[in-house]
C-alpha cells in the first residue's frame, strides 16, 4: 500500500540509480552485490527471536535478505520502487515459493498499519534519498515499529572528516574493478560519489536519534565508507 503526497514531494523513481533501473544492470545484480543475507538473517534472529515477527524490507532489490527472513519470521514484506528490481523479486519468490509478499512503493510511500512492524531492514538503499528525506523517510520508519522493534541500516556512510574527503574517496574508487565482469567498477564507484546520496556519519546519526531510535550498534569499517546499525525504536 501507498500514499499520496504533496505535489513538492521527491518522486524516488527519479533517484534509484542506474544499477536499479537497468535490466541488465539488474539481471547481474546478485553476482556482483552479496548481501550477506544468511549471516544477517542470523545475527538478527537473535536480536528478534519470535518467529511471528512482522519484517519490512525497504529498498529490497532482488530480495537476498527478504528470501531468507522468510524461513524465520512469519510475515515478511519486500518493498520496492523499481519496476525492474520487482520483476526479478517476483521472479525469485515464484521460483523458490517463499512466503514474501512483495509491494511496490519507497520510503517515502510505502504505508504500513503504525506500530506493528518488529523489524525494518534497509541495506544499501537509504543512500538514494537526499538528506532532507533520509530525516522523512526514518520518521516515517520509525511510524512503522512498535516500541522496542528494530531498525537495520546498512549503507554507504562517510566515517570521516570534511579534510580527508577526496583522499578517502579516490581511495574507495580505486578499489573498483577495471570491468563488469569482476564486480563493481571504478567507473560504478564514482558514478555513486557524484550522482547519489551517500552523506556523513556525524549527519545520518543525529537524523537516527531525532526519528525516536538509540543507536545500539555501529561497525565502521577502516577506510570510513560503509557503516552498519542496529537501532532501536524508543
Amino acid at each position: 500500500m501507498t500514499a499520496s503526497q504533496p505535489t513538492w514531494f521527491l518522486d524516488e523513481s527519479t533517484s534509484l540509480g542506474r544499477e536499479n533501473t537497468d535490466a541488465e544492470h539488474v539481471a547481474h545484480y546478485d553476482e556482483k552485490e552479496d548481501a550477506s543475507a544468511a549471516a544477517e538473517v542470523d545475527w538478527l534472529s537473535t536480536v528478534l527471536p519470535e518467529r511471528t515477527g512482522t519484517v519490512i524490507d525497504l529498498g529490497a532489490g532482488t530480495g537476498q535478505f527478504a528470501l531468507l527472513a522468510a524461513g524465520h519470521w512469519a510475515n515478511v514484506v519486500a518493498v520496492d520502487p523499481s519496476p525492474v528490481m520487482l520483476r526479478e523479486l517476483r521472479r525469485k519468490v515464484a521460483v523458490t515459493g517463499a512466503p514474501v509478499t512483495v509491494a511496490q512503493g519507497g520510503y517515502l510511500t510505502f504505508e504500513w498499519p503504525a506500530g506493528s512492524a518488529d523489524l525494518v531492514y534497509s541495506r544499501y538503499a537509504l543512500h538514494h534519498l537526499p538528506d532532507f528525506w533520509k530525516a522523512l523517510a526514518l520518521d516515517r520508519m520509525r511510524r512503522m515499529l512498535r516500541t522496542g522493534g528494530v531498525l537495520r541500516v546498512w549503507d554507504v556512510v562517510y566515517n570521516f572528516p570534511v579534510s580527508e574527503a577526496v583522499e578517502r574517496i579516490e581511495h574507495w574508487c580505486s578499489t573498483g574493478y577495471s570491468d563488469e565482469e569482476g564486480g563493481w567498477t571504478r567507473a560504478d564507484l564514482e558514478e555513486h560519489v557524484t550522482d547519489e546520496h551517500s552523506t556523513f556519519t556525524w549527519l545520518l546519526e543525529p537524523m537516527f536519534t531525532q526519528a525516536g531510535f538509540s543507536i545500539e550498534r555501529a561497525e565502521y569499517d577502516d577506510d570510513g565508507i560503509f557503516a552498519k546499525y542496529l537501532l532501536r525504536a524508543v
